[in-house]
């Protein structure tokens, strides 16, 4: 696991997929810190290198990234850890945009394509 707190590459992206799952990669963005945990086989593996690490779990949302796929399906909102009633979540997927849109300038700065 990896937190990204500065620019990734889309080849280290790769790498790690190749390790993992093949053509994706399972990331956890906080939306208030602006970082990333990534390469890891669960998203609560992230989520709780990053609460360990002093973030809120209401700014984590898990995603996954895949990085042979250019464009909007770079990033998937997909993840258990998105379940969140108390916040409105009611879906795996990340139901508000403009969270949504939060996420994606983080990943957008984050990783370097």
């Amino acid at each position: 696991m990896k937190i990204v707190n500065t620019q990734i590459t889309l080849d280290e992206l790769k790498e790690m997929a190749k390790n993992s799952f093949g053509n994706m990669v399972k990331a956890v963005v906080d939306i208030e810190k602006e970082i990333i945990a990534v390469d890891a086989e669960l998203h609560a593996d992230e989520e709780s290198l990053l609460i360990e690490k002093g973030s809120r779990q209401n700014d984590l949302w898990g995603i996954n990234l895949y990085p042979d796929i250019p464009g909007e399906d770079f990033v998937e909102y997909d993840s258990m850890i998105n379940i969140r009633p108390s916040q409105g979540n009611l879906s795996r997927g990340v139901d508000s945009k403009e969270t949504q849109e939060l996420i994606a300038q983080i990943v957008n700065k984050l990783v370097q394509k």
